[in-house]
């Protein structure tokens, strides 16, 4: 179940002033002037806009744009029966609130509007929380015009962070500065609560062409000279050249160059990208990497060939593209006003790639008019999130089973073809098509993933190539550390200096993996990027005790830097991440009070939040205080959904404290749950050894080793614990694998 979030929606003006949401008009605000201003020259513009969904990303809640049954209908989840009615001219559901109990709410505004509508309602302290019971807007012969639930496999309570009342529901941190123009969180850490502000309630004009009071006043005065016509910029000359198909070829002509697209496709990616918003105050010309730091190949969130996998949007999927690195952008396949298709079906790819070639059987290999006929279901697999809502993937890949087969990442034949294995989808395409081309940067990423033998040269290999994908690239960077030798460190060395924002970021990112002695000589370079989002990372793994060699110039740009690092922090307090973020970068300053006061209140913010109990342990451990942080974890046991983080910290403490015994209950659990790392395996043999237990330490780790084959520190133990109950002949055969790696 993804438990990512995306729900939110405002405040009902009728609501308590201690309560409401304040609301900008939109006239004067920052220069914003509304779309009903821009009605008045751009009027199909505005036409075309009216009826997109950035028009009714969120809007307040009435009977034109409530699509969802409130006629007294219910709607039972694991025990707790919520209800939906009117009344009056209000929208009400009953349901549990942030006690369990059942409450009746008013409904603030509606947000989305297909495939699902959600429904936000208003709680104290600012808040606007997003119910978790949402409306299927689709027709009801695909299934829709019902009510369900986002998480309908697993009872959510009230205390839990994905009940709709809590944090990970919370609209004004988690989708709000997408849904709305021009908004301004206003969150008060002191107070804890928020004064969110906007100049239009949804996705208006000026969300992607900027401010326009500037444009309207030299237009109304006749100015024709300011530069894009008064906005900071203008996405239509983000366009050089016009696509067409090679009559020769059937391939789309040479157009623009990746960098000529970059305007249109870093404001649009400033929403539609998985990223986190690190600085306030974003408009479309400052680009993506000044404010908002956007989420590389991770684990968990694309698969090893770069594939989407969690809930990623389109920029990190579409910069991995053939079509990008063409010059492709947005605008070329959306109307950038309705968002629809400048073309149906086939249509859309056949206005570059031309059909007499690639719409014809010989080409894809199904029937004329099928499924397997259109060109998004090879090209653009599809996977559903929040539990009707089908996302392609914008990565235009060429369907590869035989990577499937390799890797264990899906591919588009067998999405279809669920009856048939990946090798047979291999040996069809390579009928048709010929082998596939040799490598592919999922090897690499694949290998840094999984400790493979080949994993540093294959990542080395892959920094290098800048014919891949920057944001492949930018992953190997982040995996380097675990395999780093001397020829390698200059492999990171070279990616820290690269003028790309991906790979570069990759390498601030790398920085924190390192031991920090080390970290100037790689990081010094990303405190002079131009990019706030970088440099000030950067700054935040570096220390100012490891720079007292460096020039004057250096420690002053480290030191503005990581000013700006602490106000990214402060920037999203109202989250447990950046306070536990507080808290560290406290604590290497020497501010001890100051650090635990933030550690503290990570707690009290999410007390589900596992991180912030562990490293609060590991905090009091080096201030002398190791029996406060065994009762941090042992609180922290009952109230986090996955405990091993903190049992693997708890068994350690126990060691420390010679209850050896007790210590392998913990280690065991946290080896043994759902979660359990490698580290947190080998720990456990470890301690299993050192009780006089060297048989159960060697059955752990054989069984561990069929899923981690190349990890050094469970072979060396295999091979030691083989060694010292006189087994010579198993503990060669490990040696002999550890050599091999």
């Amino acid at each position: 179940m993804i438990r990512t979030v995306l729900a939110l929606l405002l405040l009902c003006a009728s609501f308590p002033a201690q309560n409401a949401v304040n609301v900008f008009d939109a006239s004067g605000a920052a220069g914003y002037v509304g779309a009903a201003v821009c009605a008045g020259c751009h009027q199909s513009e505005y036409a075309l806009w009216q009826d997109s969904h950035h028009e009714k990303a969120m809007q307040p809640a009435t009977p034109k744009t409530v699509l969802g049954r409130f006629d007294d209908v219910s709607f039972e989840y694991f025990g707790v029966e919520s209800r939906f009615f009117r009344r009056g001219d209000r929208f009400m559901v009953r349901t549990d609130g942030p006690d369990g109990e059942l409450t009746d709410y008013p409904i603030a505004y509606t947000f989305g509007v297909y495939p699902l509508q959600q429904y936000l309602i208003e709680m104290p302290g600012g808040r606007l929380q997003a119910l978790s019971i949402v409306w299927d807007t689709r027709p009801s012969v695909m299934g829709g015009q019902r009510w369900y639930h986002l998480y309908p496999d697993e009872p959510i309570r009230a205390g839990d962070e994905l009940h709709w009342t809590g944090l990970n529901q919370n609209w004004n941190f988690m989708c709000a500065d997408c849904h709305s123009t021009h908004l301004q969180k206003n969150y008060d850490l002191k107070l804890d609560r928020y004064d969110t502000t906007w100049s239009e309630v949804n996705v208006a004009c000026e969300a992607c062409h900027g401010p326009g009071q500037e444009h309207v006043s030299a237009m109304e005065d006749g100015n024709r000279s300011l530069p894009f016509s008064g906005f900071e910029l203008a996405l239509s000359r983000a366009k050089t050249k016009d696509w067409f198909a090679d009559p020769q070829t059937g391939s789309p002509a040479p157009g623009r160059s990746g960098a000529a697209s970059q305007p249109e496709l870093e404001t649009c990616a400033q929403c539609h990208s998985r990223r986190v918003t690190q600085f306030h105050g974003a408009r479309p010309a400052d680009g993506l990497f000044q404010h908002f730091m956007p989420a590389l190949l991770d684990q968990g969130l694309y698969h090893a060939d770069g594939q989407i996998d969690g809930e990623v949007f389109v920029y990190g999927s579409f910069v991995q593209s053939a079509m990008f690195h063409a010059g492709v952008t947005c605008s070329d396949c959306h109307n950038p006003h309705s968002l629809s298709l400048k073309a149906p079906g086939n249509a859309v790819c056949g206005q570059c790639h031309l059909p007499t070639t690639f719409a014809v059987e010989k080409h894809h290999g199904h029937p004329e008019g099928s499924a397997g006929a259109q060109c998004v279901n090879c090209h653009m697999p599809d996977k559903v999130y929040m539990g009707v809502d089908a996302r392609r993937d914008h990565s235009f890949r060429v369907p590869r089973p035989d990577l499937s087969l390799q890797l264990g990442v899906p591919n588009a034949c067998n999405q279809c073809h669920t009856d048939k294995t990946a090798e047979w989808a291999a040996n069809v395409l390579e009928a048709r098509h010929g082998a596939p081309d040799e490598g592919h940067f999922a090897l690499a990423l694949q290998a840094g993933r999984y400790g493979s033998p080949e994993a540093e040269a294959l990542l080395a290999q892959l920094i290098l190539d800048t014919t891949q994908p920057a944001i492949a690239r930018a992953t190997a960077v982040t995996l380097l550390p675990g395999y780093l030798s001397r020829q390698s460190a200059a492999v990171l060395q070279q990616a820290s200096r690269s003028d790309d924002p991906l790979v570069a970021l990759g390498a601030a990112r790398a920085l924190g993996a390192l031991p920090e002695e080390y970290r100037p000589m790689f990081g010094v370079p990303g405190l002079y990027d131009q990019h706030r989002v970088i440099s000030s990372l950067t700054a935040s793994q570096l220390s100012e005790p490891a720079l007292p060699e460096r020039p004057a110039e250096v420690r002053e740009r480290y030191r503005r830097a990581l000013s700006d690092y602490v106000q990214s922090q402060l920037n999203n307090s109202d989250r447990p991440e950046s306070l536990l973020n507080l808290g560290e970068y406290l604590w290497r300053q020497g501010k001890v009070d100051k650090a635990e006061s933030y550690y503290r209140r990570a707690i009290e913010r999410a007390p589900y939040y596992t991180p912030a109990y562990v490293n609060l342990a590991a905090f009091l451990r080096a201030d002398g205080r190791d029996g406060e942080g065994r009762q941090v974890l042992e609180n922290g046991l009952t109230a986090v959904r996955d405990p091993a983080p903190i049992e693997h910290s708890l068994g350690l403490l126990l060691v420390r404290e010679g209850r050896l015994a007790e210590a392998l209950n913990y280690l065991e659990r946290a080896a043994e749950g759902s979660s359990a790392t490698d580290r947190y395996i080998y720990v456990y043999a470890v301690a299993l050894e050192s009780s006089g237990q060297t048989r159960e330490a060697i059955a752990v780790l054989e069984r561990a080793i069929e899923k981690f084959p190349d990890n050094r520190d469970m072979l060396s133990a295999l091979m030691s614990f083989h060694r010292s109950l006189g087994e010579t002949d198993k503990a060669r055969n490990y040696e002999q694998r550890l050599q091999q790696r």
